[in-house]
C-alpha cells in the first residue's frame, strides 16, 4: 500500500518569500548574538540552550511589527540562518579553549583567530554537507517516525505566529532584564554577586549566585535534571570536600604542594575543590560520557547502517523534482569538501596533517550520520555529543602517539581534530532540525541548506573573537569562566600523552559515575554537578524548583512546550546575560572595568544579593504563570 502523501503548510506550488536581504541580515546578527550568548553561557556553567525557538519569536515580533512583513518561510529562514550560531558556538567551547590552556602554562602559543575561525568554518560546513543527503532518508522518508522534537517545536511556533506574536516581548523582557542585572552586579558591582553561608563543622560552605542567566537554565531544564545536578554537587562539596580535610591534615597529597590543612585555611573550600574535587569530577564526567556513547551504540550502530542504506537506494522511491525538495548540487558539495580537506591539512595556521584530516573526513561522517538521527529521536538535549568528541579524542590521541606525534604537537593536533567533529556532530543536529522544520512548512531545502552555510559562515567569524577577548579577560578555568568540558578535554589528552595526572583522584571519578549508573540515575547531570562549583548548581536549582512549583499551580496548557512564555522569558535571560558578559569582557581588556566599578561606594553586600534573586525569582514566576500566545 503506498504511503499518504505529506502536504506541507504552504504547497510546493506556493512561492513565498524565503531568503531575501532582510532575512539574511536579521538572520546572521542572531546568529552572532545567540552565537556569543551560548559561548559564554557554555563556558560558564557547561550548557548551551537551543536558539531557534527564540530566533523564531524574535524574527516573528521583528518581520510582523516593525518591518511588516508576512512570509512563514522568511521568518524559517531567520530562525534556519540564527540557530547555527549556538551550535557552532556549543560546538567550539568543548574543545578550543583547551588550546589558550596549554598557551597560558607556556606549552604553545596562544592560538590565532585565523586558527579559530578555520576549524570553526571547517567543522560546520562539514556537518551541513554530511546531512545533506541523508535529507531524504531521515526527514522525508521517516517523516512520522522520527519526531524531531525542537524541529517540530520550532514549526509549531511559527505557525502560531501567524495569528499571534506577542509572546516575543517576552524574551525581549527577559533580555532587557536579564542585561540590567547582569551589567549592576558585575558591571557597576554596586551589589555582590553571590550569597555564601560558611558550614565550619563541615569545613565548607553553601553558596548562591545571584545571576539571571543560571536561574534561566535551570528553568528551562527543569526540576528533575536540575536536581540531580545539584545533588551531585552536594556530594562534592558536603561530603567529599569534608572528608578531604578531616582525613587529610597535615598529608601533602598530589596534585597538591603543601598539606591539606594548610591549603584550607589560606583557600577554604575552594582551594580544595581546585587541587582535589575538580579531577575527582573530571573522572566522572569522562565516564558519564563514555557511558551515554555505550548505550547508544546499538542505536548508532543501527541508525548509520539504515541511513547508509536509505542513502545507497533512496529507499526505492523516486521523488519528483520540485521546489519542496530540491538540495545543494551534489558536484558542489563534493568540491567543497575537497577543498575543506586540503584546507584542514595545507594552511599553516590549522595543526593538522594529512593523517587528521582524513580521520576528520571518516569520524566527521560518522558522527554526523549518528547526531542527524538520534536527534530525530531523542531530541538534541540528549544527544551524546560529549560522548563522540570523547571517543574521537580518545582514539586519535592514541593513533598520533603511536606514530610518533607526542607532545605538545600531538596534544594540539589531537584536539584539533576532535574540536573539528565536534562541531560537525553539532551542525548536522542543528540542520537536520532546521530542515525538519522547513518540511512541516514548505519551505525549499536547498535555500535553507543556503541559509545554514551562510549562518555558519558568519558565526564563525565572530566565535573566535568571543574566545579570545573572555580569554584575555578572565582567562580559562578560573571562577567567571570555568569552561567545564574543555577542561575535561585537556585533561583527557594529557593522560594519554603523559603520566603527570593524579590517577587516584580520577578512577575515584569514574567508580562514583558507575554506581551512579547502577542505580539507574542519569549519569552526566550528576557528574557535571559534581564537577562544577557548588554556586552554579546551586542557583541552576532555584530556577529548577521555580519550573516545579509554576508547573503546578499554573493553568497553562502548554507548561512543556518550548514556546511557552516562561521558557521563552527565561531564553531572554541567557541572552541578554551573554551578551553583556561579552561586552564587561571587553571593557576589561581596554581597562574601562575600573573606571565604572562603583564597589567602594556601595556595601549592599548580601542583602544586595538577595535582593537581587528576589527579583529574578518574581518576574519569572509572573511569566511562568501566563499563558502564551497560542493558547489566548
Amino acid at each position: 500500500m503506498k504511503k499518504e502523501e505529506f502536504k506541507p503548510f504552504i504547497p510546493a506550488e506556493k512561492i513565498l518569500p524565503e531568503i531575501t536581504p532582510v532575512s539574511i541580515i536579521l538572520g546572521v546578527l542572531l546568529a552572532i548574538v545567540f552565537g556569543g550568548a551560548n559561548a559564554y553561557l557554555g563556558l560558564r556553567v557547561g550548557t548551551t540552550v537551543s536558539a531557534s525557538i527564540p530566533a523564531a519569536v524574535i524574527s516573528m515580533a521583528i518581520m510582523r511589527i516593525v518591518l511588516k512583513r508576512d512570509s512563514i518561510l522568511e521568518n524559517n529562514m531567520v530562525q534556519t540562518i540564527g540557530s547555527a550560531g549556538e551550535s557552532i558556538a556549543g560546538g567550539a567551547i568543548f574543545t578550543l579553549p583547551a588550546l589558550f590552556l596549554w598557551a597560558s602554562e607556556g606549552t604553545i602559543e596562544s592560538p590565532s583567530l585565523i586558527t579559530i575561525t578555520i576549524i570553526a568554518l571547517c567543522g560546520g560546513f562539514l556537518g551541513v554537507i554530511f546531512m545533506i543527503p541523508l535529507r531524504n532518508s531521515l526527514i522525508v522518508q521517516e517523516h512520522g517516525t522520527l519526531p524531531y522534537p525542537e524541529g517540530t517545536a520550532c514549526a509549531e511556533v511559527l505557525l502560531a505566529g501567524e495569528d499571534d506574536s506577542s509572546s516575543s516581548t517576552s524574551i525581549f523582557k527577559g533580555l532587557g532584564i536579564s542585561a540590567l542585572i547582569k551589567f549592576v552586579v558585575d558591571g557597576l558591582k554596586i551589589t555582590g554577586s553571590s550569597i555564601t553561608i560558611p558550614v565550619k563543622q563541615l569545613f565548607t560552605e553553601f553558596t548562591v549566585q545571584v545571576y539571571p542567566a543560571l536561574i534561566g537554565v535551570g528553568y528551562i531544564i527543569g526540576p528533575k535534571i536540575a536536581s540531580y545536578n545539584f545533588a551531585g554537587a552536594l556530594i562534592g562539596w558536603f561530603v567529599l570536600i569534608p572528608a578531604i580535610v578531616t582525613f587529610g591534615g597535615d598529608t601533602v597529597l598530589y596534585p597538591g604542594t603543601e598539606t591539606i590543612a594548610k591549603m584550607y585555611a589560606e583557600g577554604g573550600p575552594s582551594a580544595i575543590w581546585s587541587n582535589y574535587l575538580r579531577y575527582i569530577g573530571a573522572g566522572a564526567v569522562t565516564c558519564g560520557g563514555i557511558i551515554s556513547l555505550i548505550k547508544s551504540l546499538p542505536t548508532i550502530i543501527s541508525t548509520f547502517a539504515e541511513s547508509m542504506k536509505n542513502l545507497k537506494n533512496g529507499s526505492g522511491e523516486k521523488i519528483e523534482a520540485n521546489r519542496t525538495n530540491q538540495n545543494l548540487n551534489g558536484k558542489f558539495l563534493i568540491v567543497l569538501l575537497i577543498a575543506i580537506v586540503l584546507v584542514l591539512w595545507l594552511i599553516p595556521a590549522v595543526p593538522v596533517n594529512l593523517v587528521g584530516a582524513i580521520l576528520i573526513v571518516v569520524f566527521g561522517f560518522f558522527f554526523a550520520t549518528v547526531s542527524a538521527r538520534m536527534v530525530g529521536l531523542v531530541g538534541s538535549t540528549n544527544n551524546p555529543i560529549s560522548g563522540m568528541t570523547i571517543a574521537t579524542l580518545l582514539f586519535t590521541t592514541f593513533l598520533l602517539k603511536s606514530i610518533g606525534i607526542t607532545g605538545a604537537e600531538g596534544m594540539v593536533g589531537a584536539m584539533c581534530i576532535a574540536s573539528v567533529t565536534c562541531i560537525v556532530s553539532a551542525l548536522a543536529g542543528d540542520t537536520s532540525q532546521d530542515l525538519k522544520t522547513g518540511y512541516l512548512l514548505g519551505a525549499s531545502p536547498v535555500k535553507q541548506q543556503i541559509g545554514e552555510l551562510i549562518g555558519t559562515f558568519a558565526s564563525a567569524l565572530t566565535i573566535g573573537g568571543v574566545l579570545v577577548l573572555l580569554d584575555k579577560a578572565w582567562g580559562y578555568g578560573g571562577t567567571e569562566i570555568p569552561a567545564p568540558q574543555a577542561m575535561l578535554m585537556k585533561m583527557i589528552t594529557e593522560s594519554v600523552m603523559s603520566e603527570k595526572l593524579p590517577w587516584a583522584l580520577i578512577f575515584m571519578g569514574v567508580c562514583f559515575s558507575l554506581v551512579i549508573h547502577i542505580l539507574g540515575i542519569p549519569v552526566l547531570p550528576v557528574a557535571l554537578g559534581l564537577y562544577l562549583p557548588l554556586e552554579l548548581s546551586a542557583t541552576i536549582m532555584i530556577g529548577g524548583i521555580l519550573k516545579g512549583v509554576i508547573d503546578r499551580f499554573s493553568k497553562a496548557k502548554d507548561k512543556d512546550s518550548e514556546a511557552n512564555t516562561g521558557i521563552l522569558f527565561c531564553s531572554g535571560l541567557i541572552a541578554g546575560e551573554g551578551l553583556i558578559g561579552i561586552l564587561l569582557a571587553f571593557f576589561a581588556v581596554i581597562g574601562w572595568d575600573k573606571k565604572i566599578d562603583l564597589s567602594a561606594s556601595f556595601s549592599s553586600g548580601i542583602i544586595g544579593a538577595i535582593v537581587v534573586i528576589a527579583i529574578i525569582v518574581a518576574f519569572i514566576i509572573k511569566f511562568g504563570m501566563e499563558k502564551s500566545a497560542n493558547e489566548k
